[in-house]
């Protein structure tokens, strides 16, 4: 079945090789890998997801469509991956891969984000957890191979909105800028630090000081940075990733949903306590998840979707995309973004690590928090190598006593995706 694009378009045309629009999750397992049982879980796995075995397709109008791909969902023994909409993946947007205890699977953020993510990768886990360990594994939350699909996951609910708000106009000034406060303009090493710390405890912090886990996470890097950088004149300004399901009232839908909320650390807070700082941010926060001030962000979305499509050539949409990056590069400091508690059920028991990697806008910094397995995980996601950054990050975690478990340093790889202007 063709179905024309939409959504889509923006995360396709702001891809390219040195910044992929790709999420990767890696999962450590805590036996070695069954090459076997894993085929089995991606092979029933993908039954349950018709949306995305499909293939890209130009028409000859210029407008992309989804094809029915029939082909097998590729899976490698490597950790590295392939590049995905290539022959090397089947010209599948989604592949897999493992390497001894861990495992990879990597999909093209044009065609979902972290939500619909964790909804593939619960189904997964289910079939290949069950088939590894002989165990039965709770149903309860899981979409299942056999279950009938409703038609809200398939279809696109910005494409079919209607009477949503006009976005707000009002000039956001610059933020401050992390590369070249730090001249990072030559460090073009992306590094991923990944830092976990105790889920309950961390909780509690929260519940003590008036904080939610990405609230109190943006604060902390606001913090982070203005001790820094006490002389600074712009201002430390956080985007806090939403998720545009609630408003829309499409719960179930699979496309890439995500907006933002703007958290600033102006100057009157920073003499602040830190639980009143928190309460601030979340007001923050209430203020934007408002549901008409969600569905104006989903408004300024479709027709930055809309001005695309309207451009005749791949060139143009290019150029539109790149100029929608740089602005969004000068009005962020960083980005913190988190799906929610992973609930993976019973599975969670044969998981040793989790970690969600994908692609900031341009040169902003990202970190994505992840729950899984009794603690959260923080991978700082840095278009750079240095570690000023995690540093003062993680002094800010010490001087409110928590404990943290920096886990590793890594090279941030992610697989391309094949684009006629990505080749």
């Amino acid at each position: 079945m063709n179905q024309l694009l939409f959504t889509e378009y923006r995360a396709m045309y702001s891809s390219a090789k040195e910044h992929p629009t790709v999420i990767r999750i890696r999962i450590r397992m805590r036996d070695l890998i069954d090459p076997d049982c894993m085929r089995y879980a991606v092979d029933t796995t993908m039954k349950r997801y018709p949306y995305f075995c499909v293939e890209l397709n130009t028409r000859e109008d210029n407008r992309w469509e989804y094809l029915d791909n029939s082909r097998p969902v590729v899976i490698t023994n490597s950790l590295c991956g392939v590049e995905l909409n290539s022959e090397a993946s089947n010209y599948h947007l989604i592949a897999f891969s493992w390497q001894d205890n861990w495992i990879v699977m990597d999909v093209s953020h044009a065609v979902t984000d972290g939500t619909g993510a964790y909804e593939i990768v619960r189904t997964f886990l289910y079939y290949y957890c069950s088939q590894r360990y002989h165990v039965e594994i709770s149903e309860q939350g899981v979409r299942l191979a056999g279950d009938e699909i409703a038609v809200e996951e398939w279809e696109d609910p910005v494409m079919k909105a209607t009477d949503l708000p006009t976005p707000p106009r009002a000039e956001m000034p610059p933020a401050f800028n992390l590369v070249t406060a730090a001249h990072l303009e030559d460090d073009k090493e992306p590094t991923v630090y990944s830092i976990a710390v105790d889920e309950k405890e961390f909780m509690r912090f929260n519940i003590e000081n008036d904080g939610s886990p990405a609230t109190m996470i943006s604060l902390m890097l606001s913090r982070a940075v203005a001790k820094l950088f006490p002389d600074r004149e712009d201002i430390i300004r956080i985007t806090m990733t939403v998720n545009q399901r609630k408003a829309l009232g499409a719960p179930l839908a699979h496309q890439s949903l995500v907006g933002g909320a703007f958290l600033e650390y102006k100057d009157e807070l920073k003499d602040w306590p830190i639980e009143r700082q928190a309460t601030a941010y979340r007001g923050m926060v209430f203020a934007q998840t408002r549901e008409e001030v969600v569905l104006a962000g989903v408004a300024s979305m479709k027709g930055i979707n809309q001005m695309l499509m309207s451009k005749p050539t791949d060139q143009e949409r290019l150029a539109v995309s790149n100029a929608i990056g740089g602005m969004t590069e000068r009005l962020v400091t960083a980005t913190v973004s988190y799906v929610g508690k992973a609930g993976f059920k019973d599975s969670e028991d044969y998981i040793r690590d989790f970690r969600l990697w994908t692609s900031g806008s341009g040169a902003v910094l990202l970190l994505e928090i992840s729950a899984v397995g009794g603690r959260f995980t923080i991978d700082f996601l840095q278009p750079y190598s240095t570690s000023i950054y995690v540093n003062a990050f993680l002094r800010e975690l010490e001087d409110n006593g928590i404990k943290y478990d920096l886990q590793d340093v890594m090279k941030l790889d992610l697989p391309n995706v094949r684009y006629p202007w990505t080749e």
